[in-house]
């Protein structure tokens, strides 16, 4: 099989560099990328640099080697097109159809996926022209990913990062296993919880879980490639945040249950992959407890901490609101999971078996997803993401 063959759009933003890493990533993994940058790209990272990593010409302007009609030819034969950076005035360009250099004209003949990947200050991405712009593209199909948040150009920081290529890459690589499909979670937002919850004892303890956080951000990366928008409550996770998605921080089973209620409010679909506390410390030592020699530790009085997914499941904040629990259970797997489910009153129930060496902190997963309806999903063990867009397939289909 040939080389999947990727355009890289480059805008003339301070980031530009940044794609430099992305253009490595990409040839390194086996595609044939042809870069195409603006004029003002230009001014942050040279053609010979964009020639030198990509091992093909570069050119801005659709008069250069005009016999073989590159302005034509180079979207006809891509299978993605990702623009990063992807500043205010390409998105604009790329809303109205313009056709004024290499790449607007590349971005108006390619019928394969689109990404942009949008990086500006914040008040450029808040502004509405910008934000009609982005709602344009997306309705045409194009996935546009949330920019992220963090330092700007000089001493500024907000929203408008772009982020870290890394995770540029795999949103690629994803819209590029899908293929046709497109982004079918389009218009739809979409709030995953992923991690573990810790309960303090005192300021150097406390309870908490082994999970990592690796299927929710799957579950998140995998939503954003698909193009919905996504919020992440992130529990004492050690994970890069993915590209296009608005991670929300928090540490403890009432954060969580607060950043859940709020983020759902206006969601279509909440998927609670964290591990969340069933129970926290009665009291918190304000100072370290402390090791007696000559006596035994008090007992640990625990409280019950708030059942989130039940809660969610039985106060939907809007009608038709899918609610996706998570089981991690370690014996009776199917009978305990299809309990829970009951109990829960949740859409769909994702049940896997836990233990030493199985799921937590790993790569791959499997799982067996419950619904409501009597359904049974099984998905063999594979990579987290399988099952992240198995569990995305559930989803859609009940949105609909």
């Amino acid at each position: 099989m040939s080389e999947p063959k990727v355009v890289l759009g480059v805008s003339g933003g301070i980031a530009a560099y940044k794609a430099c890493e992305l253009l490595r990533r990409l040839s390194e993994s086996g595609h044939d990328v042809r870069v195409v940058p603006t004029a003002s790209a230009l001014h942050f990272v040279g053609a010979a640099t964009w020639s030198a990593l990509s091992g093909n010409p570069v050119s801005t302007e659709v008069w250069d080697d005009v016999h073989e009609v590159p302005h034509v030819r180079i979207g006809q034969h891509a299978d993605l097109v990702v623009v990063a950076p992807a500043t205010a005035d390409t998105l604009a360009r790329a809303a109205h159809g313009l056709a004024d250099d290499l790449l607007t004209n590349t971005l108006l003949t390619a019928r394969c996926p689109v990404v942009f990947a949008p990086a500006m200050h914040t008040e450029m991405w808040e502004h509405p022209a910008t934000q009609e712009n982005v709602a344009t593209l997306r309705r045409r199909g194009a996935v546009v990913i949330e920019p992220a948040v963090g330092r700007l150009t000089g001493v500024d920081t907000g929203k408008g990062r772009l982020p870290d290529p890394a995770e540029i890459f795999e949103v690629c690589r994803r819209v590029l296993a899908r293929g046709a499909t497109g982004p079918d979670l389009a218009g739809r937002h979409v709030v995953v919880s992923a991690g573990g919850t810790r309960e303090p004892l005192d300021p150097v303890r406390f309870l908490g879980n082994r999970s990592s956080g690796k299927q929710g951000y799957a579950l998140a990366r995998t939503a954003a490639a698909r193009g919905a928008r996504v919020t992440l409550v992130a529990a004492n996770t050690a994970l890069p945040d993915p590209a296009g998605v608005d991670v929300v921080r928090v540490g403890t089973a009432v954060q969580l249950r607060e950043a859940v209620l709020k983020a759902a409010a206006d969601a279509d679909a909440v998927v609670m992959a964290a591990a969340v506390a069933d129970f926290r410390p009665a009291a918190y030592a304000t100072g370290k407890i402390k090791k007696k020699d000559d006596q035994e530790p008090e007992p640990i009085v625990l409280v019950r901490n708030p059942d989130v997914l039940a809660e969610i499941s039985a106060g939907r904040a809007r009608s038709g609101q899918v609610i996706v629990g998570f089981a991690a259970e370690t014996d009776d797997v199917l009978a305990n999971g299809r309990a829970k489910l009951a109990r829960k009153g949740c859409d769909l129930l994702v049940v896997n078996e836990v233990g030493e060496r199985k799921t937590f902190g790993a790569e791959e997963n499997e799982a067996v997803v419950l619904g409501a309806d009597g359904s049974e999903t099984p998905v063999p063990h594979g990579p987290k993401e399988a099952l992240a867009e198995t569990v995305w397939d559930l989803v859609k289909a009940r949105l609909a």
